[in-house]
């Protein structure tokens, strides 16, 4: 690595290696047809693990390329590696479904590993241009694997809605970002914050809530959370848990680096709007789902209620605050994918089933189904001494301790209304008469909702490393 050129490139290598491979996987795939397609699942799975051992590699603290619009710091690493963790476990979640759907496409994973790229992209944004550039590259693939599904209506519907919508918030984020470059006269993010701290002007406001307004449709917060239960439930289920899972991840990312890194000095505006948005994403989440029956649905609102618990971090705008995000975000990607392993085996021999009271009596057909099941949702609820509940803990811990007593009891109040649901769904599974038992899950489903049972069940065992690595990723930041 003696070579300037390519010492220039380190900090930026696992995204280059990723869409290298991502590209050779579709030449792969273009070649061989659909019959590649269990290989190319495989080798995509390899090459997303090989990328998470390269992000490990990297010379420790802050490194940067493209004159400084691409950084690494441990704050980059932590998120990235949380954001290859979900795209894995989509990929291991599609296995068996895509086979049994006869929807089996090479496309797919290379999709994933490319949508991917574009959130490893976004997380190590600096600047606003990076940061488009990450948010499209994410989004396009996104667009299409909603739709991927193209004979049924529902599923070409679900990336309909997804791409107009889509669009529509990136255009507000691009307005955003034109104001805040007009009225600082710069796009890093570095530049915008020592622009910001001689004086806000109304205009810089004006492209802060526009960009704020992207953000927001990314993560599915009120009140861009329109599409949220409409593409859950159309897209393929595996597609619905990788959304629910790793672009989350990536949207948080840039909604905390751009707050803390470009608007030190105007925490009070910027507050403001994360106060707002957290608190009507905890309360929609937690009622518009109680009417539920479709379980997709129903996760589509609870995902809308945890990115409202999350941001309950960020509005601090202290160090203690961004750790509780970021371990609040990794608790919910175990979370998610786990529960999403238990609604892909609600499948019979005559096809998949999304309705909640198709759980009937689920504890006495397959109990150790069942357990995992009810301890991921417990885990959801915020129930101790589960993982879900020390994710809370240590939001609304950020949140107290930077005087947001308000939004902490709205917090602790929607978590009470949100249990609800979840505590329905256990009622159901242990204590309604039976109904038809399902089939056999395969390996790949077992080994998700195995492994995120147990870290939800063992984190307060041993919580430290999470615990130390989120404090450092916060402090990179600060």
């Amino acid at each position: 690595m003696n070579n300037p050129q390519l010492t220039v490139l380190l900090p930026a290598l696992p995204e280059i290696v990723l869409a290298c491979g991502a590209m050779l996987l579709l030449m792969l795939g273009v070649f061989r047809g659909e019959r590649s397609t269990g290989m190319v699942n495989v080798l995509a799975l390899v090459l997303l693990i090989a990328v998470g051992a390269l992000i490990c590699r990297l010379p420790p603290g802050k490194l940067s390329a493209f004159g400084g619009s691409f950084v690494v710091d441990d704050f980059a690493r932590f998120l990235k590696l949380l954001t290859l963790i979900g795209s894995v476990g989509a990929i291991l979640l599609s296995l068996d479904y895509m086979r049994t759907q006869k929807q089996q496409k090479f496309e797919y994973a290379i999709l994933i590993a490319l949508s991917t790229t574009g959130m490893m992209l976004l997380i190590s944004a600096a600047d606003l241009i990076a940061l488009y550039l990450g948010l499209e590259l994410m989004s396009l693939a996104l667009y299409v694997v909603a739709a991927s599904n193209r004979d049924n209506i529902r599923s070409t519907e679900a990336g309909l809605k997804y791409f107009v919508l889509g669009a529509l918030s990136s255009g507000m984020l691009l307005y955003g970002a034109s104001l805040i470059y007009g009225f600082t006269g710069t796009v890093s993010f570095a530049g915008i914050a020592k622009a910001a701290g001689q004086g806000t002007g109304l205009g810089l406001i004006f492209g802060l809530v526009f960009l704020f307004a992207g953000f927001c449709f990314k993560i599915s917060a009120v009140p861009f959370h329109m599409w949220t239960p409409d593409v859950y439930e159309g897209a393929p289920t595996p597609v619905t848990a990788f959304f629910a899972a790793a672009p989350k991840v990536a949207g948080i990312a840039i909604f905390v680096r751009a707050t803390i890194v470009a608007f030190p000095g105007i925490v009070h505006q910027w507050q403001q709007i994360v106060v707002f948005v957290a608190i009507a994403s905890m309360v929609l989440g937690a009622f518009a789902a109680i009417g539920q029956r479709n379980i997709k649905r129903l996760m589509a609102y609870s995902s809308i209620g945890h990115m409202g618990f999350a941001l309950v971090g960020l509005a601090g705008g202290t160090t203690e605050g961004v750790q509780g995000v970021l371990i609040y975000m990794a608790i919910y990607v175990a979370m998610t994918l786990g529960a999403f392993a238990a609604i892909l085996a609600m499948r019979r021999s005559e096809g998949m089933f999304e309705e909640v009271d198709e759980l009937a009596g689920l504890s006495r057909s397959n109990p150790a189904l069942a357990f995992f099941f009810a301890m991921l949702l417990f885990s959801l609820a915020g129930i101790p001494p589960l993982a879900g509940f020390f994710a809370k803990y240590y939001v609304f811990l950020a949140a107290i301790k930077a005087g947001l007593f308000t939004l902490a009891v709205v917090g602790v109040l929607a978590s009470v209304v949100g249990a609800y649901y979840y505590l329905l769904i256990i009622k159901i599974m242990y204590f309604d008469e039976p109904a038809k038992g399902f089939e056999r899950m395969p390996m790949s489903l077992k080994f998700v909702l195995a492994a995120a049972g147990l870290i939800n069940m063992l984190f307060f065992v041993y919580p430290g490393p999470l615990l130390d690595a989120a404090a450092s990723a916060a402090k990179s930041l600060f």
